[in-house]
Parts: C-alpha cells; sequence; structure tokens
C-alpha cells in the first residue's frame, strides 16, 4: 500500500503526462489534493487525461507542445501562476527512446532529436520552474532519468548520454537552490509497462528483465509513489539524488 499525501492548495506541473508515468504521476498528484498542470506534445491523448482528472473533481489544465521549446516551458509555469496562484512541485518526465542501433549506425538527426526531448526538454522546464520557485522560496522538482543513467547498455548510445546529461542538470541544480528552500532530484525508473516499454523488442526485453531482480516489470503507479515521496515533506532533507526505482537492477 502506497502512503497518501495531502497536497490541498498546491500545483504541480507534469510534463509527458499524456499517457505512462506522466499521466499515472499527474492522476497521483490530483489524487492528493493538487492542482494538475499537464504537458505534452500529444493533444488528444492530453486532453483525454486532463478530462479524466477534472470530471473526477480535480483541477487541472493541458498544455500541447514540444518541451524541448524554451517559450511553451514560460508559458506552462506562468500558466500554472496565473489559474492557481504558484508552483510546489514539478515532474519533468517527458521522453523519447529513439535509436536502437549500435552508436556507430546512429544518425546525427536522430541523436539531436533525443537530447532536444530528453536533455533539452528537462533544462528548458526546469530552468523557469525554479524561477518561480525562487520567487517562492519553496518547490520540490524532480527529473525523470532512468536506469539508463546509472549503466550503459548497446544499442541505445543516444538515450543513454541523454539520460546521463539529466542526472548531471540535477546535480548542479540541487546546489545552485538548495539554501533556497528548493529541492531537485532525479527518478531512475528500470523496465517500467509504458508505451515506451511496449516499443522494445520482446526477446530484448526477457533477456533485459533477467536482470532486475524483482523478476517483472514495474508498474507506473510505483514510479509515481517515488516522485510524490520526493515531492513530499517526507523528503525534506534529500536533495541532488539520482533514486534508482528498478526492482534492483544496479543493486548487481
Amino acid at each position: 500500500m502506497n502512503p497518501t499525501y495531502d497536497f490541498a492548495g498546491q500545483v504541480a506541473l507534469v510534463t509527458g503526462a499524456s499517457s505512462g508515468l506522466g499521466a499515472a504521476t499527474a492522476k497521483a498528484f490530483a489524487k492528493a489534493g493538487a492542482a494538475v498542470v499537464l504537458v505534452d506534445r500529444s493533444e488528444e491523448r492530453l486532453n483525454a487525461v486532463a478530462r479524466e482528472l477534472t470530471s473526477a473533481g480535480a483541477k487541472a489544465i493541458a498544455i500541447v507542445g514540444d518541451v524541448s521549446d524554451e517559450t511553451l516551458a514560460k508559458t506552462a509555469v506562468d500558466r500554472a501562476v496565473a489559474q492557481f496562484g504558484r508552483l510546489d512541485m514539478a515532474y519533468n518526465n517527458a521522453g523519447i527512446l529513439g535509436p536502437m542501433c549500435p552508436m556507430s549506425e546512429e544518425t546525427g538527426d536522430g541523436y539531436d532529436d533525443v537530447q532536444q526531448v530528453n536533455l533539452r526538454g528537462v533544462w528548458t522546464f526546469m530552468k523557469h520552474e525554479l524561477l518561480q520557485m525562487k520567487r517562492q522560496r519553496s518547490g520540490a522538482i524532480v527529473n525523470c532519468s532512468s536506469l539508463g543513467g546509472l549503466v550503459g547498455l548497446p544499442g541505445r548510445a543516444a538515450y543513454h548520454a541523454s539520460k546521463h546529461g539529466v542526472i548531471g542538470l540535477t546535480k548542479s541544480a540541487a546546489l545552485d537552490v538548495a539554501a533556497e528552500g528548493i529541492r531537485v532530484n532525479a527518478i531512475c525508473p528500470g523496465c517500467i509497462e509504458t508505451p515506451m516499454g511496449d516499443a522494445i523488442d520482446p526477446d530484448a526485453m526477457k533477456e533485459f528483465l533477467k536482470q532486475q531482480p524483482i523478476g517483472r516489470m514495474g508498474k507506473p503507479d510505483e514510479v509515481a509513489a517515488a516522485v510524490l515521496w520526493l515531492c513530499s515533506p517526507a523528503a525534506s532533507l534529500i536533495l541532488g539524488v539520482a533514486l534508482p526505482v528498478d526492482g534492483g537492477f544496479v543493486a548487481h
């Protein structure tokens, strides 16, 4: 059973919120009482999540766009403040898998696409989230890295480079704002039941799961629980960490 949190009166922003980890975390924030700002480039799916939340009585708005666009990041934070008065929590989750091939076969365009979403997208949103949180002198940010930010695996150089970069951004930003009442952390999900996981070859997935000691794929709700904990007062002394949520993969 996951712990419960009281985020009533608080505001959370989630990128990549139309499905998978983002949607699960947005729903968890809303269930805990937070107003939620949803960001994704998939308009139809994003609006469906927003309707689900509002029909259940939550406060939610959907903002469609590319997370690598700094104008979108500023707009999303400004909308959060204009509509709900503040920004307390953020989960910078949007990401893509990109090419799965030996590094020598990657293209420059494919590499750049992955970095734009996975790394620049975190940078753009975290920058503008921090500007607002510094004005408030409070807030908590969780960036979505990956198991791929902690280890290397063959055929995923562009993806792993981006996710290692997210951890570097997280640690540096955490030190920038530690004395200002703001905490920045990252999570590193392992193999989770999401649309991104579905894109991986089933045989490769079977081999991967052999190294995940818990013996099963994780569930989006399990990742959402980690995000909410890191945003809660229960994690008040935790900052600058890259928390594996991986069923024990990196423990061996």
